[in-house]
């Protein structure tokens, strides 16, 4: 074992990768040259070349374009997004070429591509700059997409994402670049894409989130430890698809379910759990389902603006002891 950092975890699994199959190239926005925009690719452009390391223009659509058409022939590409809010402009070929392709071919093309980059908040990077993309990718038939709270599953799934044979969106966070540190085994391994991961065992109430929100939510039982309330934490890693049997067996043993989440509240991956826990753990519970998310706002640029509303580990405590009747 050796504690690296989540950057480290994402180059060493780029690395191993790229020695092991030399159909994987990255290209991206300053993946070269200037060893990637938050250094994740250090290294790599001396070590593979600039063939398998392509630095692209600032053109997203364009060279989304050419990683979905390289895949169709049979390379495994990893595109770069400085951003995941640089990616809506290739959202049209994130969505309408690489997720539908396999099915409007009639399965005569795979597309095995990865699709990375930070998405969420950082620190006062507005409104456009901030957003995150899991709930709306997740939305759409054909592709993966994988959030990695920890340096040991970024390592792990990031590996599993570039050997997929379908399209993988994969959502890291700047914020945990350098400040997320873990035991990552100098072993193989690779963690397979839809298994969530239970952080914290407990008997009162699960708490199931996924990201930068699972350390808020691991801070939360620390806290509520001391209150006398047992806290589970199951951490998604995948949100499409979702391990639902890990999250209801869960429930049905705590009898209380918080999910917390950073985007905003409508119409995001909370919102589908609570269907999921609902339909199949319902005569389980015994308190509504509570969830936790950044407020339904822009993200402002001010500094105590953003702080309010970011979901932090005091909103994760509340809403525990709401569900669990603690005033």
């Amino acid at each position: 074992m050796a504690v690296i950092t989540y950057r480290e975890a994402l180059n060493e699994a780029l690395r191993e990768e790229m020695d092991r199959d030399e159909a994987v190239f990255i290209i991206g926005e300053e993946v070269g040259e200037y060893d990637g925009a938050y250094k994740v690719s250090k290294g790599l452009l001396d070590t593979y070349g600039e063939w398998r390391v392509r630095d692209a223009p600032i053109a997203e659509l364009g060279f989304a374009g050419l990683g979905v058409g390289a895949a169709m022939v049979g390379l495994r590409p990893v595109v770069e997004f400085m951003t995941w809010n640089f990616a809506l402009l290739a959202i049209d070929q994130v969505i309408n070429s690489a997720a539908k392709l396999y099915q409007m071919s009639g399965g005569q093309y795979n597309v095995p591509i990865v699709f990375r980059g930070p998405g969420g908040a950082a620190l006062q990077l507005a409104a456009q700059h901030s957003q995150c993309p899991e709930p709306w990718l997740s939305y759409v038939p054909g592709l993966k997409v994988v959030a990695p709270a920890t340096a040991h599953d970024a390592k792990g799934l990031l590996k599993a994402a570039i050997r997929d044979n379908d399209p993988v969106c994969f959502i890291e966070s700047e914020l945990m670049y350098n400040t997320v540190k873990d035991d990552v085994p100098e072993q193989e391994y690779v963690i397979p894409i839809g298994s969530a991961a239970v952080k914290r065992e407990g008997t009162d109430v699960t708490i199931v989130t996924y990201a930068k929100m699972v350390h808020q939510s691991l801070a939360a039982a620390t806290k509520l430890e001391a209150e006398g309330i047992d806290v589970e934490v199951i951490d998604l890693r995948t949100v499409r698809p979702i391990d639902v049997p890990t999250v209801i067996e869960s429930v049905k043993k705590t009898n209380r379910a918080v999910i917390v989440e950073e985007g905003w509240p409508a119409c995001n991956v909370g919102s589908q759990l609570v269907d999921d826990i609902q339909r199949d753990a319902f005569d389980w519970l015994d308190a509504p389902i509570a969830r936790v998310s950044g407020l339904d706002v822009p993200m402002p640029y001010a500094r105590n603006l953003e702080k309010l509303v970011f979901p932090n580990a005091d909103h994760v405590v509340e809403a525990v002891r709401h569900v669990c009747h603690v005033n």
